[in-house]
């Protein structure tokens, strides 16, 4: 089952394999809140409480079919994960960390073309919440969906690691280096987009 995805304004498109997603999140960490205030400086790509939808799948569940030269990359620090968006309109993509042997992707959800209800049925409804002591308001912690989530996401990444499925990964190149040159904020731009 596939779910498109569609930057903002069109121009970069893909797939998503529904069946490769292995959790659902809403992670309201500072870092998340920067990266979308980075591309989105009013605070429109956050929910009420600062937070942003991910769903935690490998990247090999991911295909660009148009529009990949309009792929950028970018972190917030000089040792931090590489965060991927449109570069055309600003629009999410997802996180990866920059080891791409450790075979794991943050989709954003605002780059998937699926109405809410679409990608509930196809994902299922449970969402785990992550980092919520840095939300903007008082969120619910879900301590059982993320005890649930481990296993799925550890048996993830182990099984890309030893069965080399960590090299399908649109964001890296054979050699293993970003598509993308990654534009790493100094500590000025990163301040700036801080909460």
């Amino acid at each position: 089952m596939g779910i498109a995805l569609r930057c903002r304004c069109g121009k970069l498109e893909g797939e998503v394999d529904a069946t490769r997603v292995k959790a659902r999140a809403v992670c309201y960490c500072k870092d998340c809140q920067a990266f979308a205030r980075f591309l989105a400086p009013d605070g429109s790509l956050l929910d009420s409480a600062g937070g942003t939808e991910v769903e935690a799948m490998p990247p090999a569940g991911l295909r660009f079919t148009r529009g990949v030269e309009h792929l950028a990359c970018m972190s917030l620090s000089p040792k931090g994960i590489y965060r991927w968006y449109a570069s055309c309109c600003n629009t999410p993509v997802g996180n990866t960390p920059r080891n791409p042997k450790a075979s794991y992707l943050g989709l954003v959800r605002t780059c998937l073309a699926a109405a809410p209800e679409e990608l509930d049925r196809q994902l299922g409804s449970g969402r785990m919440t992550a980092n919520t002591e840095s939300a903007h308001a008082p969120v619910k912690a879900t301590p059982f969906a993320v005890l649930r989530a481990v296993p799925r996401l550890g048996a993830m990444l182990v099984g890309a690691r030893i069965g080399g499925g960590w090299r399908q990964n649109p964001f890296f190149d054979a050699a293993g280096a970003p598509v993308r040159a990654p534009r790493v904020l100094s500590r000025e731009e990163r301040a700036a987009v801080t909460p």
